[in-house]
């Protein structure tokens, strides 16, 4: 994710960026984010029934819906 992406996120998010905290806090949620979307393909790979790209995908995408 680039900067401009994390100000613009930030911007539609109704956020004022001023100075680079907002910005750390935005990058540290990404990276946060990303490990747990490794995370889920990490387990779908241990479970050794020859994980497919998509499930790895959907589970990634249902992440945070009830």
């Amino acid at each position: 994710m680039t900067q401009d992406e994390i100000i613009e996120m930030a911007k539609r998010a109704g956020i004022v960026v001023t100075g680079d905290a907002v910005l750390k806090l935005c990058q540290l949620v990404a990276e946060k984010e990303r490990e747990a979307c490794a995370d889920i393909c990490d387990r779908f790979q241990a479970r050794d029934v020859g994980m497919q790209p998509a499930e790895c995908a959907g589970a990634i995408r249902a992440r945070g819906q009830a």
